[in-house]
């Protein structure tokens, strides 16, 4: 009986999850936010609570950060990432310092204490990339001048969660000073360990996974990728790191393939995940945190907007590819669940989860809305006060911002 409950709940549960994301993609939305609304109403204090279901959803969901946190390392070599890491630097220290502060500041000013306001700064630092690359891609942006310089960005926030997780795993842990140092210690030790052998080795790691069949290959990344995930927790690293780290050592066809096999998987169980972090928020806890949500999504928005106005105008891009490139990095969604998630699961702040929740609602839905009509505002604005936005684009043509994109105003 308690066999059939569970088929039933859960089948459910992926019926929905299905017919929301089709919704989303008929009126071209993220459907992160609809998932989030879904665990809402089945879990506690919701419309259908779930019972029977709930641990193997929980399961579901740590497969979902780990196989989110895999694709995200297949989409870059190695190499790759050392080049923006040398290049690109900059815009990543002011991108952390735009956005992580006020998710700090909100978190002790809420009298919330140090860790929340760690995990507060992560949940407001990271950019959601699934959301801005489905949004470039709808605009008709990929091949822009100012496109390298978001993906960059993007790139160096990826590899800021190598060492920011481990950080957090430790905190909500409680790990004294001695063991989350240790813990940070390992995580880096991997990270430059696996980027190394990455670089000098991926082909040989490549050609050991590789497999002309498609369900071995499958078998045997998804295997890997899990078995590394948990000596990485066993580790008190993060699973997720474990997970980006197996996702950089691969490259080349055996990635693409990778990719290619486990992207329905990641949709699956990403979409589970999110549900599994709405079960866990009472509706009801959600309007008294509205407020300063809407408050810390209004004020992170406008610094991601001068991040990338920032690091599009120390590329050379124009002033009009400078506010695309600020309105297209707003938006926020898995990472900043994920991270919330792990305080989440650690009982750290009751209302941090529901803020976490209200943010991300509300920056999923504003971003691809700042990606559109932030630089059409920003030319209104310069010519009613008699500014020209075509004033510097003429010296920025010549400026490099990535080989191979096309050039677009």
């Amino acid at each position: 009986m308690h066999s059939a409950v569970l088929l039933i709940e859960f089948g459910s549960i992926i019926l929905c999850l299905g017919l929301l994301g089709r919704f989303a993609a008929r009126f071209s939305l993220s459907p992160i936010p609809l998932y989030l609304l879904a665990g809402l109403a089945f879990g506690e204090g919701g419309l259908l609570p779930l019972g029977a279901s709930e641990e193997f959803v929980a399961t579901g969901a740590e497969i979902g950060v780990i196989l989110l946190l895999l694709m995200l390392g297949l989409e870059y070599t190695a190499s790759d990432l050392v080049t923006n890491l040398k290049s690109h630097y900059p815009a990543g220290l002011v991108d952390g310092a735009l956005n992580a502060l006020p998710g700090a500041a909100a978190a002790l000013l809420l009298g919330w204490g140090p860790v929340a306001a760690v995990v507060l700064a992560g949940v407001t630092w990271i950019s959601s990339s699934g959301v801005i690359a489905k949004v470039l891609g709808d605009l008709g942006r990929v091949g822009n001048r100012e496109t390298p310089v978001i993906l960059s960005v993007l790139v160096l926030e990826d590899l800021a969660m190598a060492v920011y997780l481990p950080i957090v795993t430790a905190l909500v842990a409680g790990a004294g000073l001695l063991a989350g140092s240790l813990t940070l210690a390992i995580a880096l030790g991997a990270a430059g360990l696996v980027l190394f052998v990455a670089v000098r080795y991926g082909r040989l790691i490549s050609r050991f996974v590789s497999s002309d069949d498609p369900e071995k290959l499958l078998l045997v990344v998804l295997g890997l990728t899990i078995l590394v995930a948990g000596v990485a927790q066993q580790l008190q690293v993060s699973a997720a790191v474990g997970a980006f780290l197996v996702g950089i050592a691969l490259s080349g066809e055996v990635a693409e393939g990778a990719h290619t096999l486990l992207s329905p998987l990641r949709d699956l169980f990403a979409a589970v995940f999110f549900v599994f972090f709405g079960l866990h928020t009472d509706p009801a806890s959600i309007p008294p945190v509205l407020l300063p949500a809407l408050a810390l999504a209004l004020v992170t928005a406008a610094t991601k907007i001068a991040t990338g106005y920032w690091a599009a105008r120390r590329a050379g891009i124009s002033v009009k590819g400078r506010w695309r490139a600020g309105g297209a990095l707003v938006a926020r969604g898995e990472f900043s669940i994920v991270i919330a998630g792990l305080a989440v699961g650690a009982g750290i702040e009751p209302s941090l989860g529901p803020l976490a929740t209200a943010y991300v609602l509300i920056l999923v839905v504003l971003g691809p809305l700042t990606a559109r009509f932030t630089e059409p505002l920003a030319s209104r604005w310069a010519r009613h006060f008699g500014h020209s936005p075509q004033a510097s684009e003429g010296s920025s043509r010549t400026a490099g911002a990535g080989a191979g994109a096309s050039v677009r105003d």
